[in-house]
């Protein structure tokens, strides 16, 4: 078994942080259905303004919300642009022909494009 990329939500713009809270991220709904993802899934989240790098999870959001709660609220601002990951464990023999489910947003959290994408170094083709 190896573990890879399982879905992706590539370049959302966080629209708030909340550190009065839990923990998690609050993600739009229909981005997470979107993308293959879940409520409550673990996430790892790539700051793409300042380098951070963390986890934390899915919690149900508005319509085009990616607002960061709790502790991770320390990790990003209102406008910083995000990479949101989850992985998956599959057999190894697998690997060459597994693609990964990619949404790629706009400025507005709106999707660009999505589906079930190879990439190229980190460009969906």
């Amino acid at each position: 078994m190896i573990e890879v990329l399982k879905s992706k939500l590539h370049r959302a713009t966080v629209t708030d942080a909340n550190l009065n809270y839990e923990g998690s991220i609050s993600i739009d709904t229909e981005l997470v259905k979107l993308a293959g993802m879940h409520s409550y899934e673990k996430v790892d989240i790539y700051n793409i303004n300042n380098g951070a790098r963390f986890s934390t999870y899915i919690i149900p959001g508005k319509k085009g919300e990616f607002c960061l709660n709790g502790a991770a609220a320390r990790m990003a601002q209102k406008g910083d642009k995000i990479i949101i990951v989850t992985f998956t464990w599959i057999d190894e023999k697998d690997a060459d022909s597994w693609l990964p489910n990619v949404v790629l947003l706009d400025d507005d959290n709106k999707p660009k494009e999505a589906g079930k994408h190879a990439m190229v170094g980190g460009t969906v083709v």
